[in-house]
C-alpha cells in the first residue's frame, strides 16, 4: 500500500501548478502577428488617444465648474442661448466628429477582415467543449482528414478559414495575437479567417463565459513554416503507431481493457469513443487539459489517476488503476507521437 501511494503521488508531482507560460510571446492584442490583429491593433490606438483626450477635457471642464461654483464672485451663469449652443457643441457636434470616423474606419476593418477566402484555402473545423476544442483538419469536400485537440498547426503566410461550432453552450474562439474573437454558438456554424505573418507559438482561449472552467479553457496556435507545417499534417493523417514493446502492448491493453476506450479515439485500434479528445498522437501535443499543464510524464500520470485534482469539474473520472498499470499506459500513451 505504501508503494502504491507513493509511486501515484511521485506521478503527481508538477500536476498542481496551470500552464502559464507555454508561449513565444505576450498574449497581447496590441502584439500583433496576423494581419487582421495588425489591423485591429492600428484603430485601438488612435482610440485609446482620442478616449483620454475626451476624459481629460471632460475632467478639466468639471474642474472649472467647481471652482467657479466655490468662488465668491463667480461671474454671471450663462445665458439660455449660451447653455443651448454648449450642449449642443459639446453634446452633439464634438461627439459625432470624435465616433463617426472610428465607427467607418471599424466596419471598413470588419469587411477587410471578413473578406472572402480563396476557394482552395485550407478549412480547419473548432468545436468548443466542456472545456477543450476539438480541432478537424477538413479536405476540399469537407471530409476530415485530421483531428487533434487544443492545439492547432497553420503555415505562415496562408490565409486559414476556420469553421467555428458548440456542441453545448456558447464560447468565443480567440488568438488575440493572430485575429478578433468570434461567438461559438450551439446549433450554428460561425466562420472567421486568419494568417500568421510570422512563426511562434501563440495563445487562444475561450473569451465567453461557460461554466466552472471557463478560465482553464484554452489552446495553442502554432504558426510554422509551410514545411514544416506539411510535415505535421502528414504525420497526423496517420494512424497510431503500433506498439514496438511488450511493455507498450501491456499498456495498449491497459488503456482498452480499464475503459478508456469508451470516450477516446485512438486511430488504427479498437477505441473509437468520441467523448474525449482523440488521443493517436497524445505524445505530439505541448500540453494537457485544454492547455492547463504540460504534457510531460507526471503531470499526464496526474491527470489520468486523478483528473479532478488538475481541473475541477471536468467531465473526465478518476482512474482506479496499480501502478504497474498506470506505468504501462502511460509508456503506450507516449509512444504516440
Amino acid at each position: 500500500m505504501t508503494s502504491r501511494k507513493h509511486d501515484r503521488t511521485t506521478l503527481l508531482i508538477g500536476a498542481t501548478t496551470p500552464l502559464l507560460a507555454a508561449c513565444e510571446g505576450p498574449q497581447s492584442a496590441l502584439d500583433p502577428a496576423g494581419s487582421a490583429a495588425e489591423l485591429i491593433a492600428r484603430l485601438w490606438w488612435p482610440t485609446l488617444f482620442v478616449a483620454v483626450l475626451v476624459t481629460l477635457l471632460v475632467l478639466a471642464l468639471l474642474a472649472v465648474a467647481i471652482f467657479r461654483a466655490h468662488k465668491r464672485n463667480a461671474a454671471l451663469p450663462l445665458s439660455a442661448r449660451q447653455s443651448r449652443n454648449l450642449v449642443i457643441a459639446g453634446g452633439i457636434i464634438l461627439p459625432l466628429a470624435a465616433t463617426i470616423p472610428f465607427a467607418l474606419s471599424s466596419f471598413s476593418i470588419g469587411r477587410t477582415i471578413d473578406a472572402p477566402l480563396p476557394d482552395n484555402a485550407m478549412t480547419v473545423e473548432v468545436i468548443g467543449k466542456l472545456w477543450w476544442w476539438e480541432v478537424h483538419y477538413l479536405d476540399e469536400a469537407g471530409d476530415r482528414i485530421a483531428t487533434t485537440a487544443n492545439e492547432i498547426h497553420i503555415p505562415v503566410g496562408e490565409p486559414v478559414r476556420f469553421l467555428l461550432k458548440s456542441d453545448n453552450v456558447i464560447h468565443s474562439f480567440w488568438v488575440p495575437n493572430l485575429q478578433g474573437k468570434t461567438d461559438m454558438i450551439p446549433g450554428r456554424t460561425n466562420v472567421t479567417s486568419m494568417t500568421a505573418n510570422e512563426p511562434g507559438v501563440y495563445r487562444g482561449q475561450c473569451a465567453e463565459y461557460c461554466g466552472t472552467q471557463h478560465a482553464l479553457m484554452a489552446f495553442l496556435l502554432v504558426a510554422e513554416e509551410p514545411e514544416a507545417f506539411d510535415d505535421w499534417l502528414a504525420g497526423q493523417r496517420q494512424p497510431a503507431a503500433a506498439p514496438e514493446t511488450d511493455a507498450q502492448a501491456r499498456g495498449h491493453d491497459v488503456f482498452l481493457d480499464a475503459g478508456c476506450a469508451a470516450c477516446h479515439t485512438i486511430r488504427g485500434t479498437p477505441a473509437n469513443g468520441e467523448i474525449g479528445p482523440d488521443l493517436t498522437h497524445i505524445a505530439s501535443r505541448r500540453t494537457l487539459a485544454g492547455a492547463t499543464v504540460p504534457n510531460r510524464t507526471g503531470h499526464l500520470g496526474g491527470w489520468i489517476t486523478d483528473p479532478q485534482h488538475v481541473k475541477p469539474g471536468n467531465k473526465m473520472p478518476p482512474s482506479e488503476l496499480t501502478p504497474e498499470e498506470l506505468k504501462t499506459l502511460l509508456g503506450y500513451l507516449e509512444s504516440l507521437e
